[in-house]
């Protein structure tokens, strides 16, 4: 799996807080900016984050690049509505040498990586065949989840918020949370106090909502709160 930060809003954190700031003062949105020192910045976004007013990171956004991922892990991405796709298209691109995901279960038994192996090269050899009579558009319909696809999608803030609130959680589906946790490295990389607190609720909150189907890591979290003030470090 490969995730790039394509792209994103030029200071994507004195954006957001001047987005902030402009809803309480008489000046322009020029002078806000220009008037918000860093510390002021830094200040105002731990306070908006830790209080979830979020709107205003709606004014900053994020372009992701990824590729090695599977037509399944993005039927799940294309859920987060929020957020703009461009994906590899099975009805103009040739699949018949397709490059397949596979699963961490299926490759740890011996067995199941034979079995799964065996059947996606039959697919590839039925694609082949079947290519040759009917339009790709028609012949992709034999195509597996597994298939390896390519696409660019922009966030803005807010959305990832939600995205990693959900994805990161480890009761995620293994293939969607590593991509989560890879696109927060990347925006934490270029706004690490917008992003400080993202992340699923064990995380930013020290609780779990997911009821009897939680992993148990909320109660660890907060005893290693309580234990060395464990707090995500949120920048300067």
């Amino acid at each position: 799996m490969k995730v790039e930060l394509l792209n994103f809003t030029p200071e994507p954190e004195a954006a957001v807080a001047s987005a902030a700031r402009l809803c309480y003062t008489s000046r322009n949105a020029a002078e806000v900016k220009e008037n918000l020192s860093r510390a002021e910045i830094v200040s105002l976004l731990r306070k908006l984050v830790a209080a979830g007013h979020l709107s205003p990171a709606e004014h900053a956004s994020f372009t992701f690049a990824i590729e090695g991922v599977s037509r399944a892990l993005s039927h799940q991405l294309v859920r987060h509505r929020i957020a703009s796709y461009s994906q590899k298209s099975q009805r103009y691109v040739d699949e018949q040498n397709f490059k397949f995901i596979t699963p961490p279960s299926i490759a740890a038994d011996a067995e199941a990586l034979a079995l799964f192996q065996a059947r996606m090269k039959e697919l590839q050899a039925a694609y082949r065949e079947l290519s040759k009579k009917v339009p790709r558009e028609d012949a992709r319909y034999l195509l597996p989840n597994a298939v390896e696809t390519k696409l660019v999608c922009t966030f803005n803030a807010r959305s990832l918020f939600n995205f990693f609130r959900l994805r990161c959680c480890r009761r995620a589906q293994w293939e969607i949370r590593a991509l989560a946790l890879k696109m927060r490295e990347e925006v934490r990389r270029v706004a690490p106090v917008l992003f400080a607190l993202a992340g699923p609720p064990c995380e930013t909150e020290g609780i779990c909502w997911e009821g009897e189907f939680s992993c148990g890591r909320a109660p660890e979290v907060r005893r290693r709160e309580a234990r060395d003030d464990g707090r995500p470090n949120l920048g300067a």
